[in-house]
């Protein structure tokens, strides 16, 4: 995906019809940015080697009734970004699970379903997780969860440990559990201001504003600073040149940019060719080494808010070595996409492992929402999952539990880790105050301390 749009936040007594209207509005907008999720084209070398080559495991084969589980998302479509590298991960992630034992001493049987870009395919998929005997749809990314979620709630089938939520049933339902955020948004500009920035310019792309813009504002009013201008990126221009002069202007010496892998490939001729130092701020999945393929010179030393540490780092060890078992192609695994899948894969088997009796749909629902340390390693921040941010969030946010950010680089044409700890955007977001420390607890509702 390059995942990323929606969080809204701000005053909280319009958030409820912003939500409506911005998620509406963004829909065609996060097709495009949700787009450096990582989609089917080469990765320009992020694959998932990492120099580990894959242990053959003497593990106990797995026996007994498999564990269903399934995942959706866009395999095949026209009019949406697609997402092979989550259908290869979770395929990964049942390789190497099994090849470990299992889950519980059981097999995990994974099956992908193919949206098609389709809200009524969508929704087939979720009718078909029920069917099958699901315990969960893991990992998932679509575009269409009021098509899914709602089909799934009825069955008490959770929506389990989604990267990228961005409809109104997966931010409410009481089936939804996000290990993902957008508050990346209001990490970059907190980044900038601690990076010594003064003038502060947002390109957000069109349709984006209304769930970006507010939460761009309340991080800069917790600095007690206000961006200096807001300039929306039309979707469909040829030369970007206009709006890298406005971004560029005003004295700027920084500027926050939210859009996709493609229009970055369209923004850099211009932004190279207007030969700025400004300091480029933009989104993990999406500002990447495809984004700036024969502009890294233009694109050095920007900066990349995210929500999971690069593919790099110690927590993705066995993420790398299961694709390397895989024999995975070359896709984007440093993406929204896949570091999420995989983190929604590894959280489900944790909660599985903790539960006594069977396992069913509703017995794991059950087990999930009592959860109330899931560590996941450091791939995302200690969840308590039986405590979403609820009423201590913006209106219409209540499943979202993780609120960390974490920083990577562009340095010398790659994507390199800049930060490798959590930092909480929780009171940021809202206005109230700054990123936390380094290391200090990330998850909603733990106050941003």
């Amino acid at each position: 995906m390059h995942d990323n749009t929606w969080l809204r936040h701000g005053s909280r007594s319009r958030t409820g019809r912003l939500l409506r209207v911005g998620l509406l509005a963004a829909m065609a907008a996060m097709m495009l940015a949700f787009a450096a999720c990582g989609d089917d084209d080469d990765s320009g070398g992020s694959t998932g080697g990492g120099g580990e080559a894959a242990q053959t495991s003497t593990a106990k084969q797995p026996t007994g009734k498999p564990i269903k589980v399934l995942t959706i998302t866009t395999l095949e479509a026209q009019n949406v970004p697609t997402y092979k590298n989550i259908e290869v991960t979770a395929k990964a992630y049942e390789k190497w699970i099994n090849s470990k034992g299992g889950i519980s001493g059981r097999p995990l049987a994974v099956t992908v379903c193919d949206d098609r870009g389709d809200p009524a395919q969508a929704g087939s998929c979720a009718r078909k997780a029920v069917q099958d005997g699901a315990v969960a749809a893991v990992g998932s990314f679509t575009f269409f969860g009021d098509a899914t979620v709602p089909v799934l709630e009825k069955a008490d089938t959770a929506w389990f440990g989604i990267c990228c939520q961005q409809s109104a049933s997966e931010l409410t339902s009481k089936v939804s559990f996000g290990f993902g955020n957008t508050l990346y948004g209001a990490g970059a500009v907190a980044r900038a201001y601690d990076d010594g920035c003064q003038n502060v310019n947002a390109v957000i792309v069109q349709g984006a504003e209304g769930v970006f813009r507010p939460v761009m504002e309340n991080a800069a009013k917790a600095y007690g600073k206000k961006i200096n201008k807001f300039i929306t990126l039309p979707t469909t221009a040829k030369d970007y040149s206009p709006q890298v002069a406005e971004a560029t202007g005003n004295n700027a010496d920084c500027a926050i940019v939210i859009f996709g892998e493609t229009l970055f490939q369209a923004w850099m001729p211009a932004w190279q060719q207007s030969g700025t130092d400004v300091k480029m701020y933009g989104p993990q999945g999406n500002l990447n080494e495809v984004a700036i393929k024969g502009f890294e010179d233009a694109a050095e030393g920007s900066i990349i808010a995210g929500i999971y540490p690069d593919l790099s780092t110690e927590p993705w060890a066995d993420y790398r070595a299961a694709l390397e078992q895989a024999d995975a192609p070359d896709l984007d695994y440093n993406s929204l996409g896949g570091l999420g899948t995989w983190a929604a894969y590894n959280g489900f088997t944790k909660v599985v492992e903790g539960m006594d009796g069977d396992i069913t749909a509703k017995t794991f629902l059950d087990a999930a929402s009592k959860t109330t340390s899931l560590d996941l390693d450091g791939q995302v921040p200690e969840l308590n999952l039986s405590k979403p941010w609820g009423d201590k969030g913006p209106k219409g946010f209540n499943r979202v539990f993780s609120c960390g950010v974490i920083f990577s680089k562009i340095e010398g044409g790659k994507v390199k880790p800049d930060t490798t700890e959590f930092q909480s955007a929780e009171k940021l977001a809202l206005g109230e105050g700054k990123l936390s420390e380094p290391g200090a607890p990330a998850a909603c509702g733990a106050g941003g301390a």
